[in-house]
């Protein structure tokens, strides 16, 4: 059994989840605080068309990138754009402005993978994810983007959270909204990159929104969310690795059913 917990993949796997809860606590949290959680999906597919024309242009000898750093360019592009949409607090142009890049990253990742359809599994890996495969290069580079994430969340705090509960008082208040708009954006897409890689495109709306949901529920005060959404991304991750050692099965898919249930458990106890 110690063998088992101290052997290379499983020691990334568990780093990878840590860093993964790091970014679901502060950007999950802040994403449920601006009601913008489709900003998520549109990120994560837009990473996904990122990555996927990483891989063309390294097959094609044009340049050799990692498929995070392809992914990371692609996804701020999409968070930009929806920051733009929204600087003036107005959420229905920013989920149009996301709705539309969504629709146009699926169908860019469609086809740059149909261009190489002999590796298409790269691409179609970051789409399903999988912790237990991570290198040391996954690893560093979801290393660095965290501690990016954490410094800005730190320095920034207060104003992010001015605009996140309200954008128009923030204005009027003479705040440079539009230009803390525009990071908080750039940085839940970038913890989205980080969580993509974890556990792939489809699950981390599961990763970063429903423990942040969830905590939501029941938190007493901002931190206590925060703090809560961190140990139900946590914990629910060790469960899903728990799990796929004893079965066959996706421990992102686990953690994401376990985080998901946890919020669909707090919503029928308070009703």
């Amino acid at each position: 059994m110690l063998e088992i917990l101290t052997t290379p993949y499983l020691l990334r796997a568990l780093i990878a989840l840590f860093l993964i809860s790091i970014n679901a606590a502060l950007s999950g949290s802040f994403t449920v605080f601006r009601g913008q959680s489709f900003l998520v999906a549109g990120a994560a597919h837009a990473a996904l068309a990122g990555a996927a024309l990483a891989i063309v242009l390294e097959v094609y000898g044009v340049l050799s990138m990692n498929p995070l750093m392809g992914g990371l360019i692609f996804a701020v592009l999409m968070a930009i754009s929806a920051g733009y949409a929204s600087r003036e607090g107005k959420s229905e142009r920013s989920e149009t402005a996301i709705g539309v890049a969504f629709a146009v990253s699926m169908s860019l990742a469609i086809l740059f993978i149909s261009v190489i359809p002999e590796y298409s599994s790269r691409a179609w890996g970051l789409l399903m994810g999988d912790l237990m495969l991570l290198t040391e290069q996954d690893i560093l580079l979801m290393l660095l983007a965290t501690i990016a994430v954490i410094a800005f969340f730190v320095l920034f705090y207060r104003e992010f959270l001015f605009i996140s509960f309200d954008m128009e008082g923030a204005i009027a208040y003479g705040v440079n909204a539009s230009r803390y708009n525009y990071l908080l954006t750039i940085l839940i897409a970038t913890s989205v990159v980080v969580i993509l890689k974890g556990v792939g495109a489809i699950l981390v709306y599961a990763m970063l929104i429903a423990p942040a949901a969830a905590a939501n529920e029941g938190g007493r005060s901002i931190n206590s969310v925060i703090a809560i959404t961190f140990l139900i991304a946590l914990l629910s991750g060790l469960a899903g690795i728990v799990v796929s050692f004893a079965f066959p099965l996706s421990p992102g898919a686990i953690a994401g059913l376990i985080a998901g249930s946890v919020y669909f458990i707090k919503i029928i106890k308070r009703g």
